[in-house]
């Protein structure tokens, strides 16, 4: 039996440890019961308020799917019975009776098919379970659409349900797993442990007894110790209190679900079973391969976001297969993905990893990093550079650095590292193995264990782009790939390249589109950019703060995001329309492009020729860019050719931002639609930013959505003047200070 202060003996009731004995570890055995006790209570808790939140989306959930099966089986043809039976149902008595399809004899009870003349016992069952059948296949096909611009009383009482769920997060699942495991490992020895709550009971057990008391009693002890150390009562009071909310109003669940719909429909696709087919969801992976990535669980306890299931996958390939491009279509989260990744290793004790992308991207990698994740970042660019690097080397975490600042970084050997991943973004510009950049990218990926390429050129259409990027990664399946599987399909480029390549296409994994994805695309100004916006500051010149980031073309970092989102949507074949205020902008952008771009639309063109640029914008065949005014094209025309909108600045009036993206994302539009917003860091833009989300999201759900509002928008937008003086003496004041 253990010895007093180690274990547990009837001595032990009541008495306070004492001082400098150690901890809570040691406390009085009474105290340490209670506290499991409220532990247990409160792991129990958690799956049963989350059940009910999963009930609740479950109740308004599945009559919308049966709904949606019954349209369908109203479609198909009743002699699809018979197939279903092998030829053995004789349908002529349903035909005869003027059933034309699967849904009209399903929705008979067995007695009224009973009646129909010709019709028995035998054929009844067979009809009925062959119609059932066809119900379930229907069922894995359909999929529930949710429409902010036409809601209805049961897809918006869908939403406030998910919206629970949604708000909980990720934590929600975390919890319940992990009060199901505390549940598994609590309960037993805390029943066991039930004779040392008592005084005098312990008095007449014998010594085995007693010996086994003590024994519950340490495993309790340690139990308790290891879930304060994981903060699990913290995590449990909090998803409990989540999950408890009352009901958000409908109006502000529909912003919600505006502002982040993604996460709606995967938690949708998850709930109902109409997810992506798995092939589609895995690349058509090889059985061998897709098998052992999904053998792999993925730890997701530094995460703050909520993964699909094509999404977990891909972080997980990332993380079996080891050194691998991520060729993902446009707007299926890269990024996250390889966020996700990095969370898994930093998880399992690795703190060292370097991501390297264009200098236009690594703001919003910082950024997309802190709000997805726990991990601590550091961007190792500009003049500091070589501090922020001893900075990693001593303490770890993400270094974010540009294909130009890493070459001037001491190289992989040098420093005397080895990171635990290196992610390149737009992995494409190091296609070419003889240029500094690549060579740079080459020498740390030697050293790192796992390598991630990022990409969404289809490299199906790019295989000598593909060779040199996977020698970078693995030599040995290089040369076995040769230009005749690129000419040959994608099945089969796919299949000679599967041990390093994985790409998914929206439609294949996205089954609620057309679906709004919005993205923030965050820059840092140039110098050159910052000198044109610090003279548009001291002049006071609201406007000209506003297109300063395009002053300098040349040198424009939003310019040259936007060039690199082009670039992107026209290797996927996408339309692109990209909306500004100032005509101005459009023109410098034009230049940047090209002449191969439509318009622009602009307020001195008149109302004919904006129409027939849209027309011929649309009926051109395959990628394409128009170019409007906001104010122009915003309103009036339809767009819905474009599958990408490209904002070259954020918008005083919210609603006029709203009504040009509702332009292309609108009734007709057969493919998702993917808004990028270009925003400066510590600019105009931010403070525009954060000033406009200051106003009430409810109000603005409810005012948006009004007649008023689509025939008057400046009924509840800010006012021009004020913000702008607001902002002017704001930037006057913060550029003052530095």
């Amino acid at each position: 039996m253990p010895q007093n202060g180690a274990g547990w003996c009837p001595a032990d009731q009541g008495r306070t440890p004492p001082e400098g004995s150690g901890s809570g570890a040691r406390r009085a055995v009474r105290p340490l019961l209670a506290d499991a006790d409220t532990l247990l209570a409160a792991a129990r808790a958690v799956p049963a308020d989350h059940d009910r939140a999963l009930d609740a989306v479950r109740s308004v959930l599945d009559p919308l799917v049966d709904s949606l099966v019954g349209r369908e089986l109203d479609t198909i043809p009743v002699a699809r019975l018979r197939d279903v039976t092998e030829g053995r149902l004789r349908i002529t008595a349903f035909e005869q009776a003027g059933f034309r399809t699967v849904g009209a004899v399903r929705t008979r009870s067995r007695y009224e098919l009973r009646r129909l003349p010709g019709v028995g016992a035998q054929t009844t069952d067979q009809a009925l379970a062959a119609a059932e059948q066809l119900a379930h296949a229907v069922r894995d096909t359909v999929a529930v659409r949710l429409d902010a611009d036409a809601p209805d009383p049961a897809t918006g009482a869908l939403v406030v349900a998910l919206h629970r769920l949604v708000e909980a997060g990720p934590d929600a699942r975390r919890a319940r797993e992990a009060a199901l495991r505390l549940i598994g490992r609590l309960a037993e020895p805390v029943a066991s442990a039930a004779p040392a709550r008592g005084r005098l009971r312990p008095l007449f057990l014998g010594r085995e007894a007693r010996g086994r008391v003590a024994a519950a009693v340490e495993t309790v002890r340690s139990v308790l110790a290891e879930a304060e150390e994981q903060r699990l009562p913290l995590l449990f009071g909090q998803v409990c209190v989540d999950l408890l909310r009352a009901d958000e109003p409908e109006a502000a669940a529909w912003v919600d679900f505006e502002l982040r719909s993604a996460e709606y429909y995967g938690l949708l696709a998850e709930l109902s079973g109409t997810g992506p087919d798995r092939e589609a969801a895995e690349g058509f992976l090889p059985s061998a391969i897709a098998d052992r990535v999904r053998g792999l669980r993925l730890d997701d306890t530094l995460l703050r976001v909520s993964l699909r299931g094509y999404q977990s996958f891909g972080a997980r390939f990332a993380l079996a297969q080891k050194r691998v491009v991520l060729g993902d279509e446009m707007g299926l989260g890269k990024t996250v993905q390889a966020i996700a990744a990095l969370a898994h290793l930093a998880a399992g004790g690795e703190n060292r990893f370097l991501v390297v992308c264009p200098a236009s991207v690594l703001v919003n990698w910082t950024r997309e990093i802190r709000a997805r994740s726990a991990l601590g970042v550091l961007p190792v660019h500009g003049p500091d550079r070589n501090e922020a690097f001893g900075e990693w080397l001593r303490s770890g975490g993400v270094a974010l650095t540009t294909f130009d600042g890493l070459h001037a970084l001491p190289d992989a050997e040098a420093a005397g590292v080895r990171p635990a991943m290196l992610v390149v973004d737009e992995a494409h510009y190091v296609k070419n193995p003889g240029t500094r950049r690549a060579r740079a990218v080459a020498g740390w990926a030697d050293r790192a264990e796992h390598v991630l390429f990022l990409t969404g050129t289809p490299m199906e259409n790019r295989v000598a782009e593909f060779r040199s990027l996977i020698r970078l990664l693995r030599p040995e399946p290089a040369p076995s790939v040769g230009t005749a599987h690129g000419a040959a399909g994608s099945p089969a480029f796919r299949r000679a390249v599967a041990p390093a390549y994985l790409r998914r296409n929206q439609e294949d994994v996205l089954p609620e589109l057309p679906a709004l994805v919005r993205a923030d695309e965050w820059v840092e100004f140039s110098e050159e950019d910052l000198r044109a916006y610090r003279a548009a500051v001291d002049d006071g010149h609201f406007m000209r703060m506003r297109r300063a980031a395009y002053a300098v073309p040349e040198a424009s970092a939003k310019l040259a995001r936007l060039r690199e989102l082009v670039a992107e949507a026209a290797g996927n074949g996408h339309k692109v329309v990209v909306f500004s205020y100032f005509r101005e902008v459009l023109a410098t952008v034009r230049a940047a492009l090209g002449d191969e771009v439509f318009g622009p639309v602009a307020g001195n063109v008149a109302a004919g020729r904006r129409q027939e640029l849209v027309d011929a914008f649309g009926a051109a065949r395959g990628h394409a860019v128009l170019l409007s005014q906001i104010q122009a094209g915003g309103t009036g025309l339809n767009m819905q050719a474009a599958s990408v909108v490209i904002l070259c600045e954020p918008q005083i009036k919210p609603t006029l931002e709203h009504q040009a993206v509702a332009r292309a994302h609108r009734m007709g539009q057969i493919r998702g639609v993917q808004v990028h917003r270009l925003l400066t860091a510590d600019s105009v833009d931010q403070r525009m930013m954060t000033l406009l989300a200051r106003k009430d999201r409810a109000f603005d759900a409810y005012a948006r959505r009004s007649d008023l509002a689509e025939a008057v928008p400046e009924a509840v937008d800010v006012s021009d003047g004020a913000l702008a003086r607001l902002i002017v003496e704001e930037e006057q004041l913060r550029l003052g200070r530095l």
